[in-house]
């Protein structure tokens, strides 16, 4: 009998737990953060925020408008600062997405895809179906939900369109040309551009300068990835400023921490940081999906973020039970995507030591 399935990686403490180690012990590759962050830039705003005093972001409550963080944000990006709305991370906004999804009717989710979006409908019982997708012979230029919704019934079956650019988990980089002919179609698009502030040129093809045009479009982002800063949950849609102040009003009072607050404009202004980030994307992925593509009964797909998929012709769960026992090692198992089961792993970028780490693993484990 398989285990259940995991919704999301990054388990440490319950890994080290069940394997009898410490976490520093494990080479954690089931959570796609940058290895090497945080950055000194957020290091010295947290330095900062835990001075004493009344007013230090750890003892005074935060500001429940977030008014120094929305600018920020809101300057990073061109906007007005009441387009955007910072959130404890980019699932709590998918939360309040799925709210006025549901309102809308139902949503189409393609598939594969991240499982957290079907969480967030559940939460208010919204209807979605989903709008299954070819995993092979994508490019930039023809998204695949494009001739998937060429299907006369596919409007029918949708108000609502939920995306990831990238992908996740193939790490598919679409082109904004391709996605912009969407938005006509649907009441509500919902668009987690979650990892690409860490694609080279991702920016490039960020729906955001649509905004302005397209009332029925929000984008999400998270700063979970790029600074390395997942214990701080820090992430922020940017849509029509009376959706976003709807949500507002729905939600709780202190939903994003002081120290998040604190270190979020930090990050978005270390242009140097991001740069790096990409640089390393850039030329580590196509290096380990080489490498990896050496391994008998192993499949990487084309990815421009920061995490590869990998494909075999047979479950991949015991493999992945001997590199934590054996070698301290955690890889995402993709029976959380949905669409997606036991043969597929979803890996993210190790630094160099991490990547050899991993090879010389999966080389003893395949016999090699």
């Amino acid at each position: 009998m398989e285990p259940p399935a995991p919704r999301h990686g990054g388990n440490l403490q319950q890994a080290a737990v069940q394997l009898g180690c410490r976490p520093s012990a494990l080479l954690d590759l089931s959570a796609s953060l940058v290895p090497f962050g945080p950055p000194a830039s957020v290091r010295w705003a947290l330095l900062q925020a835990q001075w004493p005093g009344p007013t230090s972001p750890l003892c005074a409550y935060p500001d429940r408008a977030q008014t120094a963080l929305r600018q920020a944000i809101a300057r990073h990006h061109h906007l007005d600062p009441e387009a955007v709305l910072p959130g404890n991370g980019a699932a709590e906004l998918f939360t309040w997405a799925a709210r006025d999804a549901a309102a809308l009717g139902p949503s189409l989710l393609p598939t594969p895809g991240f499982a957290d979006y079907i969480r967030a409908l559940d939460c208010w019982q919204a209807p979605w179906c989903r709008l299954p997708l070819r995993l092979d012979g994508w490019s930039a230029a023809a998204a695949p939900f494009v001739a998937a919704l060429e299907d006369p019934t596919a409007l029918e079956r949708g108000a609502v369109l939920w995306l990831t650019n990238p992908h996740n988990p193939t790490g598919q980089l679409w082109s904004r040309t391709a996605l912009e002919p969407l938005l006509a179609r649907f009441a509500l698009v919902i668009v987690d551009e979650a990892f690409l502030p860490l694609v080279p040129g991702g920016e490039a093809q960020s729906l955001l300068p649509l905004l302005p045009d397209h009332p029925q479009l929000v984008v999400i982002r998270s700063l979970t990835k790029l600074g390395a800063i997942a214990g701080l949950r820090s992430g922020y849609a940017l849509a029509d400023p009376r959706r976003l102040a709807r949500w507002a009003a729905w939600r709780d009072p202190w939903p994003v921490n002081g120290l998040a607050a604190a270190v979020v404009p930090a990050l978005l202004a270390d242009q140097r940081w991001t740069r790096r980030v990409q640089t390393w994307v850039a030329r580590r992925g196509p290096r380990l999906r080489r490498q990896l593509d050496r391994l008998p009964g192993l499949r990487s797909h084309p990815s421009a973020a920061n995490y590869l998929l990998l494909q075999a012709d047979r479950s991949l769960l015991a493999l992945q039970d001997r590199l934590a026992r054996h070698h301290r090692i955690l890889v995402r198992d993709c029976r959380g995507f949905d669409g997606l089961d036991a043969c597929w792993w979803r890996i993210a970028l190790p630094d160099r030591q991490g990547q050899r780490r991993l090879l010389r693993a999966l080389s003893h484990e395949l016999g090699l």
